[in-house]
């Protein structure tokens, strides 16, 4: 503001933009690189210590999954898989409930279907 002439007034706030939008990338680059940075320490020693209990629970889980599926296949009742899905209280009980609920009702649209094709012929 000290200087009249408009060129060299231009040139510094033009100067001044390109030095806050650098700063602004920098600032955003650093930001980036925190975000992703691996976690450090005794988190990851953690993990390794953890890691053959997380193992065994995961395929504690996947045995009494598949229980539950075989169990499944043996209610043939939407009400009483119904019941089940509102009982249940894991993500993956629940997803195979529905997938269930879903088999089982596509199986009475199918039985109706063929029935109503009998009955017209």
């Amino acid at each position: 503001e000290v200087t009249l002439d408009l060129a060299e007034r231009r040139r510094i706030r033009s100067a001044i933009r390109e030095l806050q939008r650098q700063e602004l990338e920098r600032d955003e680059e650093a930001l980036a690189s925190k975000r992703f940075r691996p976690e450090r320490g005794s988190r990851r020693q953690d993990d390794k210590e953890n890691w053959p209990r997380s193992q065994h629970l995961e395929e504690e889980q996947q045995a009494a999954l598949a229980a539950l599926s075989q169990q499944l296949e043996a209610i043939a009742s939407v009400e009483e898989l119904t019941k089940l899905l509102r009982a249940a209280g894991e993500y993956e009980e629940r997803k195979l409930i529905r997938a269930a609920i879903r088999k089982l009702r596509a199986k009475e649209i199918e039985a109706a279907t063929l029935a109503g094709n009998v009955q017209s012929s």
